[in-house]
């Protein structure tokens, strides 16, 4: 046990506190893990300017003493020396990134009102002045009452002022401790004082800066920050519609051309009916989605790499508060509008463990790129392609309903079950907001190339597979002359066995049939379905148009409408559930998500299909 004094690095992640603890400790680290945790505990020594040796520790980056992860945790116990055998340290060096003055000066406060020897190291104020801000550390320092010190750490700058600062600290020791600080600010006055503190300190700005800050102002105001983030969703909607069309055509006929050459050199038999209905009809049914499905993407990409999405998490938390979550989970359940699967493993980092199981359960709803296809061809088939005001598609408009009725599921699931199975008290949520940049073009090509190629190596692969496999349930075997072929098949019986558990919501026996190898991935209820009813007809048309008609022939408005509620809330493929199964280490909670979402997608689908005839529809 040492006698000599201890100096504690505290402040927000990213604040440079490590690379401070590093210019200031050299080589005289040790790293060890604190007692009971796994969390890390870097402690070094370093020489004031008058020659006393004092211990330095660099505390893991908190948002708050509230603690909601271990990290903080440790935070909190070292500073309010509740750690066993953790001396309290004697002084606290408030780390303070200056290019994000504001937000760091929330829990500064915090820090400060525990009245124990602190001062304020600012960092990286050659960053803020790259950014265009100039910060004078003495009105600060006259706004917080303790010593301010302007450093960078990573080029040794003002090492020495804050050494000596931490020296003159210690007349303070005894009368600090004494006296402490009168009155303790609520997180929504601190978080204003931060504001009107970092607003007096700020000596000059640039014209970006004052651009940047009034971004913030209208994208983040309570009220027209939501109506712009649902205005920027809606705007994808359409264009995922009116954007890929040509695309999509130009697919469509490279598919009919590849099925006709395929027809004119095959002779008619088992491997030419297997290339057009089972491979060409299947697997090409999805693959002419692929326009869609990158265009989606790339506005997703564009608002991740302009700062844009760490706003609009900031902006749902209000929402996710409402329902007993907080913005740590918006993340995962973005990810799932892609996949499901990177949406729940991204719940790692949320620390509070019902907020991160209630996050896995309801990311399933969140409406991923698998099922853009099945909404697609059903919305052609069955919706008029008109507009319903200017640049507005009422098909583009009923995708957007669906996308939004998704989220909406998954609040008022979120909220039923944080008030019962994963009953808690919600946690908090700060993040730093990045800098607004332009995209790199480059990074967004490699962006769309990866997404695409998941997404067609799934339909060279489990697409196909699927495919073929039900083209062959559906081919053998063969019916008797005058026979339909699809109900003399093993695939008609295996439907007509499920057909009057579904006949009450509306589903025909092709619906019926599409869900069992939808399981394996949710847009192969696409190919079940074009391959079915290319096995079914006598044209051997296997294009996109072929399936939309006989689908806008064979299917009312309510039964595709329920059907694509049917969608809205089913729970999503097998590999979803493994994932689930993985995160939540067993078979419980995969078991009640696949439960419930099984009976939602039932319930909501009878409503739809009821509810359209009861209106007529």
């Amino acid at each position: 046990m040492t006698d000599s004094r201890t100096i504690a690095l505290v402040g927000n992640p990213n604040a440079g506190k490590s690379a401070l603890f590093n210019a200031l400790t050299g080589a005289r680290q040790k790293i060890a893990n604190y007692p009971g945790v796994t969390v890390e505990r870097k402690a070094g020594r370093t020489v004031l300017p008058t020659g006393e040796a004092v211990e330095l520790i660099d505390l893991p980056g908190s948002y708050g003493l509230d603690a909601t992860s271990p990290d903080e945790m440790v935070t909190r116990k070292v500073v309010l020396g509740e750690f066993a055998g953790e001396a309290r340290p004697d002084v606290i060096v408030l780390v303070l990134d200056a290019a994000n003055l504001e937000q760091h000066l929330v829990f500064a406060q915090e820090i400060i009102e525990l009245g124990r020897p602190t001062l304020v190291a600012l960092n990286m104020v050659d960053l803020a002045e790259r950014d265009g801000l100039v910060i004078d550390p003495a009105a600060l320092e006259h706004a917080l009452g303790v010593p301010v010190v302007p450093t960078v750490a990573v080029r040794r700058r003002g090492l020495t002022e804050l050494l000596a600062a931490i020296a003159d600290v210690k007349r303070l020791d005894s009368e600090a401790e004494e006296t402490g600080r009168a009155g303790h600010l609520t997180l929504p006055e601190r978080r204003l004082a931060a504001k009107n503190i970092a607003k007096a300190a700020i000596l000059s700005e640039n014209p970006v800066y004052r651009l940047h800050s009034g971004l913030d102002r209208v994208l983040l105001h309570p009220w027209l920050g939501p109506v712009i983030l649902f205005g920027l969703l809606f705007v994808i909607f359409q264009a995922v519609f009116a954007w890929a069309t040509p695309f999509a055509d130009a697919l469509e006929a490279g598919a009919g051309l590849l099925s006709e050459w395929v027809v004119a050199t095959f002779p008619a038999g088992f491997l030419r009916d297997l290339v057009t209905e089972g491979v060409i009809g299947g697997v090409g049914s999805v693959v002419v989605f692929l326009p869609q499905i990158v265009i989606l993407f790339f506005f997703i990409l564009l608002m991740e790499a302009s700062g844009y999405m760490a706003r609009a998490a900031f902006l749902m938390d209000r929402l996710m508060a409402s329902v007993g979550l907080s913005g740590r989970s918006f993340i995962p359940l973005l990810s799932s509008f892609a996949c499901a699967i990177p949406g729940i493993m991204a719940t790692r980092s949320i620390s509070d463990p019902k907020d991160r199981l209630t996050t896995i359960l309801i990311a399933p709803l969140m409406t991923c790129s698998a099922r853009l296809p099945v909404y697609g061809v059903i919305i052609a088939a069955v919706i008029p392609a008109t507009k319903v005001g200017p640049g507005i598609g009422l098909q583009g408009l009923v995708l957007f309903g669906l996308y939004i009725s998704g989220i909406i599921g998954a609040m008022i699931a979120a909220l039923a079950l944080r008030r019962t199975v994963t009953r808690g008290a919600a946690s908090g949520f700060i993040m730093e907001l990045p800098r607004y940049q332009l995209p790199h073009i480059k990074d967004l090509l490699i962006g769309l190339w990866q997404r695409a190629w998941v997404f067609l190596r799934r339909a060279g692969t489990i697409i196909f597979t699927v495919t073929v496999v039900l083209w062959l349930l559906l081919t053998f075997p063969k019916a008797a002359p005058g026979e339909d072929q699809i109900e003399a098949s093993f695939a008609g019986q295996i439907a007509g066995v499920m057909q009057p558990a579904f006949e009450p919501i509306g589903f025909n026996r092709e619906m019926t049939l599409a869900l069992v190898p939808a399981m394996a991935a949710r847009e192969v209820a696409v190919s079940s379905l074009a391959t079915t009813y290319a096995v079914g007809s006598d044209d051997e048309d296997t294009t996109m148009a072929a399936l939309e008609a006989e689908v806008a022939k064979r299917w009312s408005l309510p039964t595709a409408l329920a059907f694509l509620a049917w969608f809205v809330f089913a729970p999503q493929c097998l590999s979803t559930i493994a994932v689930a199964r993985r995160e939540t280490n067993g078979w419980k909670w995969p078991a009640f998500m696949l439960a419930y979402l099984f009976g939602l997608a039932y319930v909501f689908a009878g409503i739809t299909y009821w509810g359209a005839k009861a209106l007529g529809l």
